[in-house]
């Protein structure tokens, strides 16, 4: 054999495994996510405009607002004592006065847990308890950093730039997100982690497949056989780190465990299509073994260990609400750590029956039906004013905070939500189902409970994945990179103008946001819908 020859053929055995990798990651969608100039440039400057729209004026309103009047102040007794604490009655003006330390020396009965409420008593930490911009700090800085986050999550989850960079602008400028980022309640702490656990799934599920290609590949390269069960999975940190998550997701809120549910659900799925793709021959009891049982334990065991770790202030207090309710309900085993635990569970049986039987009468308690189109927003803050009152400059004013998102996002959201479930159904696309697993987590649920007291604010939990799906359905609207150049112009118009129309309304609604104070007649005219009012 000549020299070229042979040249010639070592390059073809050499390159060959280069070729099988290059198949196998084509047949399991993992394509390369390159560092883009453009991606980072965007996406930081949409968190700079997201930190402007939640820090400007954040303490003009310098009133407990609406639900503040709880989490403000157990987030600063939890930073004093360890524990929510009990107050006066009609206590918010002299709190608002910067006289904090009023509260009553026995623990406060709470059906929250206490991560979000420490999280809103470190801002007070930082900036004063006596700072109404201290007060809402956290919920501002979480809040844009959400929006930075869903940035990445939408370019990675559709491999499109485009995608994510309008996933988050309007993120960016809704009016629900902007509320909630500008208030400390608790919900926008929910949202926070577990969007932040729905990146950590994804980046999990592309290193995971990335490994089963390349070994794939090895293994078919070398002709040597597949393990019994299939190619172990290694390890996983990402998989961890959601459940860490989705752990102080539930820290927050109870409902963070239908997050959990889901999430587990779709993390298990995408190992087994990934298995099943590569025909591995017992891809299903594979993926169980080694994909399924571990996942349980890293994501569940792994929130249940965070879960309990976020009431350490209430196992270290004497005076916590219930600290010893098993010793006093005669449940008491004489070892203490035990007793804590089982008083912790009482106390969460009493929080739960709280939970399913509230169903008291609330002028803004809205049907979760109506959620998604806004026919009922919270009015969480409402003055009005005289003339020569607090700047007024007609004869009548108002100053309100309506977390009413912005009309169009929502609206066309809805039917994106319709339009990306068709498309996951006829092309099996599992981009979309990824996109509507937030929506399935964070607001199916509440439809079993409509009986119950609850509000339109809740939504604020799943409105990252309802924008993820309008993204995405702009992002069809444009067309792929491939496409005819003259059927991306006019998409890109089509979705460039409407992007636009969407700024301006928001724009529109800023001061009914914020609490600016405006005309009387200006405030009607953005009183759109009759249950808004």
């Amino acid at each position: 054999m000549h020299t070229e020859e042979v040249a010639t053929h070592r390059a073809d055995v050499e390159g060959e495994p280069d070729e099988l990798l290059a198949s196998y990651r084509r047949r399991l969608k993992t394509f390369d996510l390159p560092v883009s100039r453009v991606a980072w440039a965007g996406a930081m400057a949409l968190f700079g405009l997201a930190l402007v729209l939640r820090l400007w004026g954040l303490g003009t309103v310098d009133e407990l607002i609406f639900d503040e009047t709880y989490y403000v102040k157990d987030g600063y007794a939890l930073t004093q004592e360890g524990v929510e604490m009990s107050w006066p009655d009609e206590h918010d003006a002299v709190f608002e006065s910067g006289d904090v330390d009023t509260y009553e020396d026995t623990g406060s009965y709470v059906v929250h847990p206490p991560l979000g409420k420490w999280l809103i008593g470190l801002g007070m930490s930082l900036m004063g308890p006596d700072s109404p911009a201290g007060w809402r700090i956290s919920s501002a800085l979480m809040g844009s950093a959400a929006v930075l986050m869903l940035t990445f999550i939408g370019r990675r989850l559709f491999r499109s730039t485009t995608v994510g960079l309008i996933a988050g602008l309007l993120l960016a400028i809704d009016g629900m997100h902007i509320v909630h980022s500008r208030t400390s309640l608790l919900d926008p702490f929910l949202m926070f982690f577990a969007l932040a656990a729905f990146g950590a799934l994804l980046i999990d599920r592309d290193r995971f497949r990335e490994r089963l290609a390349r070994e794939t590949a090895r293994l078919h390269a070398s002709a040597a056989l597949a393990p019994t069960l299939g190619i172990s999975g290694g390890l996983r940190p990402w998989r961890l780190a959601a459940g860490v998550l989705l752990g102080m997701a539930c820290s927050v809120k109870w409902s963070g465990l239908y997050m959990i549910a889901v999430f587990g659900i779709m993390t298990v799925l995408w190992d087994w299509w990934a298995r099943r793709t590569i025909a591995q021959r017992r891809w299903l009891l594979g993926g169980l073994v080694k994909d399924a049982i571990p996942a349980f334990f890293a994501t569940v065991g792994t929130a249940v260990v965070v879960y309990v770790l976020s009431w350490s202030g209430w196992f270290a207090s004497s005076v916590g609400y219930n600290r010893h309710l098993a010793e006093r309900d005669g449940a008491g085993t004489g070892n203490g750590v035990i007793d804590s635990l089982v008083s912790l569970w009482l106390y969460h049986r009493q929080a739960y029956n709280f939970h399913v039987g509230l169903d008291s009468e609330h002028p803004y308690q809205a049907n979760p039906l109506g959620w998604p189109l806004m026919l009922r927003p919270t009015n969480f803050y409402y003055r009005s004013y005289e003339y020569g009152e607090n700047g007024c400059e007609v004869a009548k004013c108002a100053s309100h905070i309506l977390d009413v998102g912005n009309p169009l996002i929502w609206w066309l959201g809805s039917i994106a939500v319709i339009v990306t479930l068709l498309l996951a159904i006829l092309r099996f696309d599992g981009r979309a189902w990824a996109a509507l697993a937030g929506i399935i987590g964070g607001y199916l649920p509440w439809l079993l409970y409509m009986d119950r007291t609850i509000f339109t604010f809740y939504a604020v939990v799943f409105e990252p994945w309802l924008i993820l799906c309008l993204a995405y359905v702009l992002g069809l609207v444009i067309g792929p990179r491939g496409a005819d150049s003259e059927r991306r112009l006019a998409g890109g118009l089509f979705a460039g103008s409407l992007l636009v129309l969407i700024v301006l309304v928001s724009a529109f609604f800023w001061p009914l946001w914020t609490g600016e104070v405006i005309d009387l007649e200006q405030w009607r005219y953005r009183m759109w819908l009759p249950g808004w009012t």
